[in-house]
């Protein structure tokens, strides 16, 4: 078998399957394409060995059996050109920051952070993309999951980035004391209630943690809002994911002018605040024992 008429056949089984998406791909012909990919190395036009064959439809079946998300499958999750292991002990990296974090944040970031913070690392890969980027910024990267934070222990070695991030088990700000940061990312979890009763079966392989965050989705978010102006130096900056939940949280904070830049699913997604326009934190924000961490429905 060629490798076309192999990438057409998985597609058609994937398709047929009914499978749901969004851990790195958006449809079936996308999902074969990396599963193929990943194990020949290439999508050129030539016959595929037999070995390589029989490897390629096991893992179809599994997926198709199992419906556990392809990244799984294959211990690895792409942001952009860049790569990570991932497997069921943190969620599959997929975030809008990653775009962002291209363009350095541009216009938003006037100057090079020093010190920067992501909250709710999962696999670490902001934190990696945030040493990538920033060239000679300081990184804490901080999960209530020690489980998550032995992935982002691979990931950070992968890109030997050991000495410029330090991996911190805290829930949110909690152990991270006085630190004050330039430049604090987030991508907490922010599936409501009700979406995450009707999760399709991919989506709860992964941890609910990194997942479920209240009814409106905005428990996570509020104690970030609460307590990030503490660790924040002047003039620094609050880039926070929020999947769909723009309106609810704009009618939650109406007072605060929240900045919504473009991603690749329009402006929303994703919100900006500079230290003087966040509230004054609150001192119990730390303390709340609310669950924490990142999340991601339907990428």
């Amino acid at each position: 078998m060629r490798v076309s008429a192999l990438l057409r056949d998985i597609a058609r089984r994937f398709a047929r399957a009914g499978l749901h998406y969004g851990h790195g791909t958006h449809n079936a012909k996308e999902e074969a394409a990396w599963l193929i990919s990943s194990v020949l190395g290439y999508l050129l036009e030539e016959e595929v060995k037999p070995r390589d064959q029989k490897k390629i439809d096991a893992l179809a079946r599994r997926r198709i059996r199992e419906r556990i998300p392809m990244a799984y499958l294959l211990k690895e999750a792409w942001l952009g050109e860049h790569a990570f292991y991932v497997d069921r002990r943190a969620i599959v990296p997929r975030s809008f920051i990653a775009e962002l974090l291209r363009d350095r944040l541009r216009p938003w970031l006037v100057r090079e952070p020093k010190r920067a913070l992501d909250l709710g690392t999962g696999s670490g890969c902001l934190a990696v993309l945030l040493a990538l980027s920033f060239g000679k910024v300081r990184v804490d990267a901080a999960d209530l999951s020690s489980d998550a934070l032995a992935v982002a222990r691979k990931n950070v070695d992968r890109y030997k980035l050991n000495k410029r991030i330090r991996l911190v088990k805290s829930d949110l700000f909690a152990s991270l004391g006085n630190r004050k940061y330039d430049l604090i990312v987030g991508n907490p979890p922010y599936v409501t209630a009700r979406s995450m009763r009707k999760l399709p079966q991919e989506y709860r392989h992964e941890p609910a943690l990194a997942l479920a965050a209240g009814e409106d989705g905005l428990d996570v978010v509020r104690r970030i809002l609460a307590a990030a102006k503490d660790h924040l130096t002047p003039g620094g900056l609050l880039v926070c994911e929020i999947g769909g939940n723009r309106r609810a949280l704009e009618c939650a904070h109406p007072k605060l002018e929240f900045a919504w830049p473009e991603t690749s699913a329009g402006p929303g997604c994703v919100f900006i605040l500079e230290r003087e326009q966040l509230p004054p934190a609150a001192r119990t924000a730390s303390s709340s024992r609310t669950p924490p961490r990142r999340a991601r429905h339907g990428r």
